[in-house]
């Protein structure tokens, strides 16, 4: 696993404290998104498909330090949009960092070279570089030539300087298991921290609806690059159980409120991956009001078929902890990549529910 270990203890820590408290619906890592403004269009992003007076928007450093209080989880994710176009980034991070929260300043990198000047090291702050493979993968992905060598540029800059760097890897239609495996190679003789890796979520936004891998075909891909893997040492940020969900061997249900996420509008109802269901004034009214009952991959078509880390790796540390056994078995052996797969879950909606009307952003459920 990619994380320190100091800041494996302070999760653990904030984890056991969530467990004597009696806690049910606890916070892992705020997804503070500040912006949605991006200097590129990749074919699978859903996040830019909105009129310019919604991009110009910013939160300010005020509304993301209320947003990290209130919500009080011990890592910061800061996505977007593109957050180094965000001219009061450099105050949010040292404000984040001041209150010893781990940061994951996530990036394209185009503009790394030019502001990391702004930054300094810090054993609380990591850049997290997208790269979704090597090179001709990346910049069909992100649909500009040339990012995939600026992005590595930049990263090797960053190391040179001190800081902690991670890659951030969406997987698409197309990938083979062989070409990741080279990619997770090469970022390791890059010297990444580590890697997080995941299958893209289908969007409803995004302008290419056909660039998204589903189902067992997720599952065949990640045994593929497993069994590549299996003495090759990569360094992924994820937990093993995490790992083996993905490779079809745990049956999970999305943890929604494990990764909560804060942007321009409010506090995103259920989750970070659907931006029409409604927003909430505070994290405790996002707790309080979100029909969770309702979402869910079984339970809702418009989460069919997704395995983002930022809905089940929270469902997967809550396994290691009540199963920690499990979790230690599958860290030492890794993956199981052989044999049958846990069986696909049944979808409780009516499959034709995805043509019908909706109210309030919740589709109408046939009987």
């Amino acid at each position: 696993m990619g994380v320190p270990l100091r800041q494996q203890l302070t999760v653990a820590s904030y984890l056991m404290k969530q467990k004597l408290m009696g806690v049910k619906k606890y916070p892992l890592v705020l997804m503070l998104e500040p912006l949605f403004r991006c200097n590129l269009a990749c074919a699978g992003c859903g996040k830019i498909d909105y009129p310019d007076d919604i991009l110009d928007k910013r939160l300010s450093y005020e509304e993301c330090m209320q947003a990290v209080d209130e919500c009080g989880a011990p890592m910061v994710s800061i996505p977007g949009g593109e957050p180094l176009i965000h001219k009061d980034m450099p105050r949010i991070v040292e404000g984040i960092i001041a209150r010893k929260k781990y940061v994951y300043l996530c990036t394209n990198a185009l503009l790394l070279k030019k502001r990391i000047g702004d930054y300094k090291p810090s054993p609380y702050l990591t850049f997290s570089i997208h790269l979704d493979g090597m090179q001709e993968r990346h910049d069909t992905s992100v649909c500009q030539d040339g990012v995939f060598e600026r992005a590595v540029e930049a990263i090797k800059l960053a190391l040179a300087k001190g800081f902690r760097v991670t890659v951030n890897c969406t997987l698409f239609q197309g990938e083979k298991s062989h070409e990741v495996a080279e990619f997770l190679d090469y970022c390791m003789e890059l010297g990444v921290e580590g890697v997080t890796i995941a299958p893209g979520f289908s969007y409803e936004h995004a302008p290419q609806q056909d660039v998204f891998i589903k189902g067992t075909d997720v599952k065949e891909l990640f045994r593929g690059i497993f069994k590549i893997g299996k003495n090759r040492n990569w360094k992924l940020n994820h937990s093993s159980l995490y790992l083996d969900f993905l490779a079809g061997n745990q049956s999970y249900d999305c943890t929604p409120w494990g990764n909560p996420t804060r942007n321009v509008f409010g506090w995103q109802k259920p989750c970070y991956l659907l931006a029409d269901e409604g927003y909430a004034s505070s994290f405790k009214g996002l707790l309080e009001e979100t029909p969770w009952e309702k979402y869910g991959t079984v339970k809702n078509p418009k989460c069919a078929g997704c395995m983002a880390h930022c809905g089940y790796e929270a469902t997967a540390v809550e396994d290691m902890l009540k199963n920690p056994l499990k979790g230690l078995l599958t860290s030492l052996k890794g993956p199981k990549t052989e044999g049958a797969m846990v069986p696909e879950p049944l979808p409780q909606y009516n499959v034709t529910e995805k043509s019908l009307p909706t109210l309030a952003g919740i589709p109408i459920r046939v009987e």
